[in-house]
């Protein structure tokens, strides 16, 4: 093997490896229902949260649920997060 080869399947390794890491919470149609505004800076209030939340197919919220529960996958949602563990419901 040469080393073209190593350095083009290592590019295509992460390649593949960041779009794995794209998930639900970095989606903006799966995270809009819960902002009151389109740069998603503010949270809509509890009932509204909730009602987002209830409207959403059971897979992507999941989904979700899943990666709010994962530390790397969520810390750049942690205060989505927290109001998701804490309206809907830690599963």
């Amino acid at each position: 093997m040469n080393i073209k080869n190593i350095l083009l399947g290592t590019m295509a390794l992460s390649m593949i490896s960041g779009v794995a890491l794209a998930g639900a919470l970095d989606e903006p149609d799966n995270m809009a229902p819960f902002f009151t505004d389109a740069g998603m800076k503010t949270m809509k209030p509890e009932a509204d949260f909730k009602a987002a939340w209830a409207s959403m197919p059971k897979d992507k919220q999941d989904t979700m649920m899943k990666e709010c529960q994962d530390a790397a996958m969520s810390k750049p949602h942690a205060e989505f997060c927290a109001n998701l563990m804490m309206y809907a419901g830690h599963k």
